[in-house]
């Protein structure tokens, strides 16, 4: 089953946005791309970010294939 988690091994900051990339089969950098631009504009992406990080799990460095 695929889980929503951060992912450890492939992490820039918190491994957010490489753990929704996996979460949703996409590239890393098109979920980095969209989170910079909701975070210049309103300061959304920031928000969310920083909630994600606190409540996401950590998948420990395990990476699924």
């Amino acid at each position: 089953m695929n889980r929503l988690m951060k992912c450890e091994s492939d992490r820039v900051i918190c491994g957010v946005c490489s753990g929704v990339a996996r979460y949703l089969h996409i590239d890393v950098t098109a979920v980095r791309v969209v989170w910079a631009i909701l975070g210049v504009t309103g300061g959304f992406g920031i928000a969310a970010y920083i909630i994600a990080a606190l409540i996401m799990p950590s998948d420990n460095g395990k990476a699924e294939p």
